[in-house]
């Protein structure tokens, strides 16, 4: 059985960090990748940022370019979301999911999720 559990949420000001982590066990094969969505309240969910299994390859949302950083530890079976300069409208539900990911050469990386889900972590960013 697939689990992921998250950890590293909490409160921030504007402009702080924190780093995510996402605790992954029960993968039987390396074909899926990691992956880090995010909900706020009255939004749908969105994808974040996600990671091959090799860590070769990685997907970020526009929004968070050049301040977020995914990276994996394969001895632990963590994958980190390293988040920097963060704002306000970061503040949400983080949840990590197994996903499959693709690289059309129209757009590059893109990750899809599959039913593999942790219960989440919430990032609070004050003003």
């Amino acid at each position: 059985e697939v689990q992921l559990v998250e950890s590293g949420g909490g409160l921030v000001q504007s402009g702080g960090s924190l780093r995510l982590s996402c605790a992954a066990s029960g993968f039987t094969s390396d074909d899926y990748g990691i992956g880090w969505f995010r909900q706020a309240p009255g939004k749908e969910r969105e994808r974040v940022s996600c990671t091959s299994s090799s860590g070769n390859i990685a997907y970020y949302t526009d929004s968070v370019k050049g301040r977020f950083t995914i990276s994996s530890d394969k001895a632990k079976k963590t994958v980190h979301l390293q988040m920097n300069n963060l704002k306000p409208e970061d503040t949400a539900v983080y949840y990590c999911a197994a996903v499959r990911i693709t690289v059309p050469l129209a757009t590059g990386p893109l990750c899809y999720p599959l039913d593999a889900w942790g219960k989440g972590t919430l990032v609070t960013v004050s003003s």
